[in-house]
Order: structure tokens, then C-alpha cells, then sequence
């Protein structure tokens, strides 16, 4: 990257910004404010949620940060952020921020994400909310974990698929053990954060040890339906990071797993469908002449984008549909020995 499309490199930096219009009292408690993750918005805009006295708060700044408005409150924090759960040295339930920049139909949403115990000191649960209006309301917080148990769900974590507008949150779960036997669940929903489906990703239970400090957070990332939550579990004295990949076949251009490295395979475009650009990607398997074109309904080649000898490897293609008519269009990768795949991308004016 050129310093012209990043200036400064990090060698300077503004003078702080208070974004929070109330404070806490900094004792680490449910009366401090903590817990501020940012996302960025499809133009720019700079979001932030945090919890503290005054429940789960939000604000959102649209000058890379030079300015903030007035908190917004998202919802109250029934119990506070700092919850017990047995078994857990330290347990929390702040807030998670994000939003979706892809080209689904809940681009610019808004989604705030944490953990509560309004439902009794022993059923903790995993709660969202989403702002359709840049943050300036909400809507009325939904639970994500699907189960009636009365059992502990905690330390969640959220992650959008940009390439399908979908949702997919990790966290702990005790609905099917008893004590502190613990599961992690994976929950995801495809309507913009309204309804959640449950599914179990860990192969086993485990118990951790009260007495030993087993980490604030999960993670979760998510990419054309390849999802990979992380977790931590802890067996006798030891502590382990996991994972377990979850492939979402319903996404666009899932067929299975993800490739091996000595494959030739050509992914979905992304965004798609697109106004203007979208990224083109593909793996080779080994050298060789490669040829990557599109093509019309009419099965009329109208652009070539590749066509040349490339290393074995992976390679990125930016399209620019400029010229073209609104509608369907192919994309096609000939390479190696016989090696055809095609996909259907829309472009939209």
C-alpha cells in the first residue's frame, strides 16, 4: 500500500475524542463504563456500544471519529455486565458491535450483541438488537441461544458474513449438561438478526475450574459460508484453543469444504449482486496458462480479465462492470489441463 492511500502510517495521531457522555466509576464493576467494541459503517461512519450505569449504550461518529452525537441507549443490562456463572473465575456480558457491508438487503444494519440475566441469576442469556437508522433506534432485543432450559449461555461473540448478510454468534452453553459441564453452541440467522438457529460445535463437554481465570471472550469469523468460531475449554489444568469449521452450504457459491491448496477452484464474486466493482478470486493448482473471462447471457464473451501463464497460487481479479447492461452474467476460469468451473454473478446499475 502506498503511503498516498495511507497517510501517516500510524506516526501520528489526534488528540483523544470522549465518546461516552457519561462516565463510570472505574472500578471495574457493572457501574464502570467498559466493554466499547467499534465497527465501521458502508460510508465511513464510526460505531461504538459499551454497557455501564445506564444499561447498553451507543454511539456513532460520521468524521472518522473527530466528533460523536448524544449516547443512544440500546437496552437495559438486567444483572449488569459483570455476571456469575458457576464454574467461572470472571464472567462478563458486554457488549459486541457490528455492521453489515456487503451487498445483502440488511446492508448498514446495525447489530449490538452481549449477555444478561434477565431472565434469573441462573439463565444467563445471549440477547441482539439491530438499528435499521444508523443507531438512532432500536429495535427490541431478541434472545439468540433457542433453548428453555433455564441453564447458562455466555461469553458471546458475533461475526457477519459480508457475503451473505448472515449472522453467526459463538458462545458457552449448559442446556444439555448438568453442573458446570460445559458445550459451545453455535447460533446463525439469516433474516437480519430476527430469528437464530442453534447448533452444538463442540465434539465434547468440559468443566472448568473456578479457580483458575479462564479468559473474557470467544471469537468468530465468517467468509462465504465458512464459519470458524473459537473458543477456549480447559481439562483438569489444562487450557486448550479450538476451533470447528462450519461450512454454511445455503451461502451463494458454498459447495463444501474449503479447497486444498492443490486444487484448482473458482470462488463467488464478491459483493454480489454489485454496482460498479466486485473482487474475482481463484486458485491454481499448478503452473500453466489460465483464462478468465466473462460472459453475457447469450454466452457472448464481453470482457477477458486473465489470460496468461500464472504460478500455482491464489489470485484476486477486481471486474469493473462499467458498460455493461444491468442482468445476469458468467464468470469462467479455464486452466490446467481440461479444468473448466463457472459462476453466475448479477450486476445492477
Amino acid at each position: 500500500m502506498s503511503t498516498a492511500t495511507c497517510p501517516g502510517r500510524g506516526a501520528t495521531w489526534s488528540s483523544p475524542a470522549r465518546i461516552s457522555d457519561q462516565g463510570g466509576d472505574c472500578i471495574d464493576d457493572d457501574n464502570t463504563v467498559e466493554g466499547a467494541v467499534p465497527a465501521v459503517g458502508p460510508d465511513g461512519q464510526v460505531y461504538v456500544s459499551w454497557s455501564g450505569p445506564n444499561g447498553i449504550m451507543f454511539d456513532r461518529s460520521t468524521d472518522a471519529g473527530a466528533t460523536w452525537g448524544a449516547d443512544v441507549r440500546v437496552s437495559d443490562h438486567p444483572g449488569g455486565w459483570a455476571i456469575d456463572v458457576p464454574g467461572i473465575y470472571r464472567c462478563n456480558g458486554l457488549p459486541v458491535t457490528v455492521c453489515d457491508t456487503g451487498a445483502s438487503s440488511y446492508r448498514g444494519r446495525i447489530y449490538v450483541l452481549w449477555g444478561d440475566q434477565r431472565n434469573g441469576l441462573e439463565d444467563s442469556d445471549v440477547w441482539i438488537a439491530a438499528s435499521a437508522d444508523g443507531g438512532a433506534t432500536w429495535n427490541v432485543p431478541k434472545r439468540v441461544n433457542d433453548d428453555l432450559t433455564g441453564r447458562h449461555q455466555f461469553f458471546p461473540w458475533i461475526a457477519i458474513d459480508h457475503s451473505s448478510g448472515y449472522l453467526y454468534v459463538v458462545f458457552y452453553d449448559r442446556r444439555e449438561t448438568s453442573g458446570n459441564a460445559t458445550d459451545v453452541y453455535l447460533a446463525r440467522s439469516t433474516d437480519g438478526g430476527t430469528t437464530f438457529t442453534n447448533v452444538r460445535v463442540s465434539a465434547s463437554s468440559f468443566i472448568p475450574d473456578p479457580t483458575v481465570f479462564f479468559g473474557d471472550y470467544t471469537g468468530i469469523a465468517a467468509w462465504e459460508g465458512k464459519v470458524y468460531p473459537i473458543w477456549m475449554r480447559m481439562d483438569g489444568t489444562t487450557m486448550s484453543i479450538w476451533t470447528a469449521i462450519y461450512i454454511d452450504t445455503t451461502v451463494t457459491g458454498v459447495a463444501g469444504p474449503p479447497s486444498a491448496p492443490g486444487e484448482f477452484v473458482l470462488y463467488q464474486n464478491y459483493p454480489n449482486p454489485f454496482n460498479g466493482q466486485t473482487l474475482i478470486s481463484f486458485q491454481t493448482a499448478a503452473p500453466g496458462r489460465v483464462r478468465l473471462s466473462v460472459f453475457d447471457v447469450l454466452g457472448r464473451e464481453v470482457r477477458v480479465l486473465v489470460d496468461e501463464a500464472r504460478t500455482q497460487g491464489a489470485y484476486t481479479e477486481r471486474f469493473d462492470g462499467s458498460g455493461l447492461s444491468t442482468g445476469q452474467y458468467f464468470i469462467r476460469l479455464i486452466a490446467g489441463e481440461g479444468f473448466v468451473q463457472q459462476r453466475r454473478m448479477t450486476y445492477l446499475k
